[in-house]
């Protein structure tokens, strides 16, 4: 039997009516606002499991579905390799008529008259489209 005199007991029934006077109950604006949320994430729960599950089907059923297509050829196959465009303009030598010709030199480097071969690969050229 419990005695009447605990003061432990006397602090916990104490403790327990002031409880009872402030407890009171949530607005239903904020019952209403959870319950939303809740639903929110439910829903959303379900949609993703929604599309794991038929993406997860669709790459099984390509796996196990036999190629039907079988190897594929190009339609034309390739001659020859195509010749490399040209690095820089054909070279050129005066004639006796002052027009020039073509020059062909084994030199490997163009030049221009007047200049030396390291004074015309330092010189930028311009192409007929870009503008000076």
């Amino acid at each position: 039997m419990s005695e009447p005199d605990d003061p432990l007991r006397s602090l916990l029934k104490e403790a327990a009516a002031t409880g009872r006077s402030r407890a009171r109950s949530a607005p239903p604006s904020y019952i209403t606002a959870r319950g939303q949320r809740v639903r929110r994430h439910r829903i959303l729960v379900l949609a993703v499991g929604a599309c794991l599950v038929l993406s997860g089907t669709g790459a099984a059923v390509a796996t196990l579905l036999p190629d039907s297509t079988g190897t594929t050829v190009p339609a034309t196959t390739p001659s020859a390799p195509l010749p490399s465009p040209l690095l820089s303009p054909p070279r050129t030598s005066p004639s006796a008529t002052g027009t020039p010709s073509p020059d062909r030199s084994t030199s490997g480097t163009p030049t221009t008259p007047g200049r030396t071969a390291s004074e015309t690969l330092a010189t930028p050229t311009r192409s007929a489209s870009t503008p000076p």
